[in-house]
C-alpha cells in the first residue's frame, strides 16, 4: 500500500498506568478496545484503542523496567473534531474518569474548544469546528 490518505495510522505513546488510561480513553471517550497484550515479566504491555471504522489509533504502551515515563509538553495534542458544541457531559465524564480540564497552551484552542489533560500529562482537545482535508474546506 502506497503512504497515502488510506494508509492507516498508529500514534504510539507510553503510559505509567494503562488501567487508569483505559478508563480515560474507553470509558471517558468512547474508543474501543481494538487489542490488549499484557506482558509476562521483562516485556512491554500495550493497549490499543479507536474507533472501529477510523483510519488511526492509539496504541498506550507500559514499559516494564520503568524507566520511560511520559513526556508530553502542553502543545502535544490530540484533537477531535467535533462539529458541533462540546457536550458537557462529555467532559463531565472525562473528567470522572481521571482527566483534567486544563486551559490550552494555544488559546484558539479556548476559543473553539476544551483541552482535557489525560492521566499521563498528554492533553486531548474537543474541538467544536469540523475539519477536513479537502481543498475546499
Amino acid at each position: 500500500m502506497p503512504a497515502n490518505g488510506s494508509a492507516h495510522i498508529r500514534i504510539a505513546r507510553p503510559s505509567r498506568d494503562l488501567t487508569a488510561a483505559d478508563r480515560f480513553w474507553r470509558t471517558g471517550l468512547g474508543l474501543t478496545e481494538l487489542f490488549r497484550h499484557t506482558s509476562g515479566a521483562g516485556e512491554h504491555s500495550l493497549l490499543m484503542l479507536g474507533w472501529p471504522d477510523a483510519c488511526w489509533h492509539l496504541e498506550l504502551t507500559l514499559d516494564p523496567s520503568g524507566m520511560l515515563e511520559p513526556a508530553p509538553t502542553p502543545d502535544d495534542l490530540l484533537v477531535v473534531y467535533l462539529g458541533e458544541p462540546v457536550p458537557d457531559d462529555l467532559v463531565a465524564r472525562l473528567e470522572h474518569c481521571g482527566g483534567k480540564r486544563v486551559p490550552a497552551h494555544n488559546s484558539y484552542w479556548d476559543e473553539w474548544g476544551t483541552t482535557v489533560q489525560d492521566p499521563d500529562g498528554y492533553r486531548l482537545v474537543l474541538c467544536e469546528r469540523d475539519w477536513s482535508n479537502s481543498a475546499d474546506r
